[in-house]
């Protein structure tokens, strides 16, 4: 990008423009597939993605993120890498079945990149779903967290760069980035159905290591609940678009130092697997009920 002022310029790597452009090529490459308009989003975490795969979905269509032109892929397994359009209570939804993280080496406008092609084919609302390291002593393996805010300092915003105005604002204000009125309707959900939901913050670190304890004594001090290597960022990405946001934390392991207990990636979504049953009622009665 060059105007009359480009000689005092400093190029950067990122151009708004092209960002841009490749977006709409995805939205066109998805529309080959399918021509329905979703209003929601439901992006999958790790060991959560057979929420895709639920018998009451009335599914529409399929595509995997590697028929998607200029669509990032997931690496990372417990991430089945495919977009799922379906109806369901009424509602049409398009599924992210797994995501792509900073830590497997893509930018952070690349990890928010399928999130704002979904908004351009429709989304206003999405719900963000990942799993979580419990900082919060009170909490245990097995339940579910709606987050109320973030914190999110430790790593790049995805605004960094030039701004693509076609989606929003230079300077995007997070106040209620989290939207209170589906929090609640989290809580009620859950006391309904006798689960354990908290309320609380998250926080999210790069990854792809394990935090340390003397890491997660600081995230505690900052007051952080949870603790996990993504999703803040795409609440960034959403509201600088104006979507409405719902993030919930399955909680699968106690952090480091809060228990004794050591944990790996298989043992994550092992637990994320067990706690599903519970975890898919609640998306399906939240979805039923969600105002859009």
């Amino acid at each position: 990008m060059r105007d009359e002022h480009s000689e005092n310029r400093v190029d950067v790597a990122f151009e708004a423009d092209m960002y841009y452009k490749r977006m709409l090529k995805s939205t066109a490459s998805i529309r080959r597939r399918t021509d329905m308009v979703p209003s929601i989003a439901v992006v999958l975490g790790s060991g959560l993605g057979h929420f895709g795969e639920n018998k009451h979905l009335n599914i529409v269509a399929e595509v995997p993120y590697s028929e998607i032109e200029g669509f990032p892929r997931t690496t990372v397994a417990g991430h089945q890498g495919k977009l799922i359009f379906a109806e369901y209570g009424g509602k049409n939804l398009v599924i992210m079945q797994g995501r792509v993280h900073f830590y497997e080496g893509y930018s952070m406008q690349d990890v928010v990149y399928p999130l704002r092609v979904l908004h351009l084919l429709g989304a206003g609302t999405v719900i963000l779903t990942n799993a979580v390291g419990a900082i919060n002593p009170d909490f245990k393996p097995g339940d579910l967290m709606v987050v109320r805010d973030h914190i999110s300092f430790m790593v790049p915003s995805p605004l960094i760069g030039e701004n693509v105005s076609e989606l929003g604002v230079r300077f995007s204000p997070m106040v209620d980035a989290y939207d209170p009125e589906l929090q609640k309707l989290v809580m009620e959900i859950g006391q309904e159905l006798g689960l354990t939901v908290h309320n609380g913050i998250y926080m999210q670190l790069t990854g792809p290591q394990y935090e340390t304890p003397a890491e997660i004594h600081a995230c505690r001090i900052l007051g952080a609940d949870t603790v996990g290597m993504s999703t803040a960022v795409e609440t960034i990405a959403a509201r600088h678009m104006g979507m409405r946001v719902c993030t919930i934390n399955c909680v699968t392991n106690m952090a480091a130092g809060v228990g004794d207990h050591t944990f790996s990636h298989t043992e994550v979504l092992e637990t994320a697997g067990r706690g599903e049953s519970g975890y898919t009622v609640l998306m399906e009665k939240l979805i039923e009920r969600m105002p859009c």
